[in-house]
This record gives structure tokens, sequence and C-alpha cells, in this order.
């Protein structure tokens, strides 16, 4: 696998924005110490880098999001759990947009989105929080029934809109559409 400057460039922004959005612009809500709800959109560049430069750049610039982030601002120990369901926010989305080519791109793109945002936002995540915290399910659900959803529209919007963008087409190297 080949990475190109401008894919380590870009992964560099992707991370700032992440790490930014996540810990600095987003509502974190701690539950026993421990931060139970975060509302916020730092997933987002995540996001766009599996689906701009594929699973391993979307992975890497999760893990390293999440890292950095952790650095700059914890809240609550250091857990490996967290980092592998931010990278698996680039990876899953980076993995349909590069296997499923019987489907358009923008199918690919929300099928890539809405998968992620269940399986991880919706279903690991909670998983690790009642595992390793013991934190009620219900405590850790509830929010989520309303959350999840909100960010599966909002990021299919925001990527499908900067889709339709001349310059998204030529970051990812697909031909430009217009409708």
């Amino acid at each position: 696998m080949k990475i190109r400057i401008r894919e380590i460039v870009f992964s560099g922004i992707f991370i700032a924005l992440s790490v930014v959005l996540t810990r600095f612009a987003s509502l974190r809500i701690p539950i026993g110490g421990i931060e139970g709800i975060r509302i916020g959109f730092g997933t987002l560049p995540i996001v766009l880098s599996g689906i701009l430069f594929g699973p391993g750049v979307g992975g890497l610039v999760g893990a390293l999001a999440d890292v950095i982030g952790f650095a700059l601002s914890p809240m609550g120990p250091y857990l490996p759990h967290f980092t592998l369901t931010a990278a698996l926010h680039g990876v899953i989305p980076g993995l349909f947009v590069s296997t499923f080519r019987f489907l358009s791109r923008e199918k690919r793109m929300v099928a890539g989105i809405v998968t992620a945002q269940i399986a991880v936002s919706g279903v690991l995540v909670p998983y690790f929080l009642h595992t390793i915290f013991g934190m009620p399910w219900k405590v850790l659900m509830v929010p989520r029934l309303f959350t999840v959803p909100i960010q599966i529209a909002v990021y299919t919007l925001l990527v499908l809109t900067l889709n339709r963008t001349a310059t998204f087409a030529q970051l990812a190297n697909t031909p430009h559409k217009t409708s």
C-alpha cells in the first residue's frame, strides 16, 4: 500500500479535527467518574478519512486521534478498547466504500456510516462500558437510542453533500458529479 503525501497531510488534518471536535467541542457526560456519554461530531473526520483514503488510513486516523486526544484531555483511565472503537469508525466505512462495488458510491458510503454507527457507537461502546465499569445497560442504551440516529442522519447528510463537490471527488479520485 503506497501512501501519498496528500494522504499523510489530510490524515494529520483529520486527526487534529477529530481531537478538537471530540475532546473540546463535545458534550461529555460523566457517569460514575467515567465518560459515559459523549455527544458531538468528533467521529466525522475519522469516517471521512476511511471513505477518502481507505480502511487502513481510516483506522490509523481513528486510533491516533483517540490516543492524542486522551493525552491532551483524559477523562478516566486510558483503555485500548476505545482506541479500537475509534479505529473501527474509520475502518468500517472505508471497507464498505472499497469493497461493495456493485452498489453506487453513495450507497456504499451510507451503508458504511450506518453500519459503523450502529455496530460501534450503538453496540460496542456500551458493551465495553458495561463490562469494564459495570454501568447499567439502561443508562447506556437510552441516550444512544436518540444520539445514534441523529449522528447517522447528520454524518450521512454531510458526507453526501461533500461527495457532490469537486474537491471531495478529487481527494477520493472519483469523477465529480453535479446534480
